[in-house]
């Protein structure tokens, strides 16, 4: 049965909305985000201080996209109020690692006693801060936050060993200041 489906968002003081054709900018005290929107047969509106968009007659699949696109932007409106910051922890048992921030790479030297040292791309939006073994990454994007953090983790990803034994790495210890 097709009803008529649409989501609210409010607008919290000091955070002002824009869109221009498919971009949603939401500028906020921590800074600016940008998202791409698809907005192929939705009604999109910004009335004050609430966000509108929906459709009439919804299928499965645009309720769907309307409720993605709800979470996108409460993440978007989230970033400029707060930035997103993840914590992880380089840890190792025998050779010490050592952490370096170079443009948008943070290279880790000494893992496992290798020689060539591994590197690791941050995004553009994402700052990297290190403190001897702890690394807090933040960013007013969620995605990007996240997508910084997974990089970190996946270069020091070990193969062809016994994961049993050689438990070094650096790993996500929180997120959006929930501990994991």
């Amino acid at each position: 049965m097709r009803i008529n489906f649409f989501q609210e968002i409010e607008i919290p003081e000091g955070v002002s909305v824009e869109l221009h054709k498919d971009i949603l900018k939401v500028k906020g005290s921590q800074g600016e985000n940008e998202r791409h929107l698809v907005l192929r047969g939705l009604e999109f509106k910004i009335d004050g201080k609430k966000i509108i968009f929906g459709c009439k007659k919804t299928t499965k699949k645009e309720k769907k996209r309307i409720n993605t696109m709800k979470a996108h932007i409460a993440n978007l409106i989230g970033g400029v109020n707060e930035k997103y910051e993840y914590k992880l922890k380089a840890c190792f048992v025998h050779f010490p690692v050592t952490l370096e921030h170079k443009g948008h790479e943070v290279i880790i030297k000494n893992f496992l006693g290798e020689k060539t040292p591994r590197k690791a791309k941050i995004p553009k939006g994402a700052e990297v801060k290190i403190e001897k073994d702890i690394i807090k990454v933040t960013s007013t994007n969620k995605e990007i936050a996240g997508q910084a953090a997974a990089n970190l983790e996946t270069a020091t990803k070990i193969r062809k060993r016994d994961r049993r034994v050689f438990q070094d790495g650096i790993f996500i210890t929180s997120k959006c200041g929930e501990e994991i």
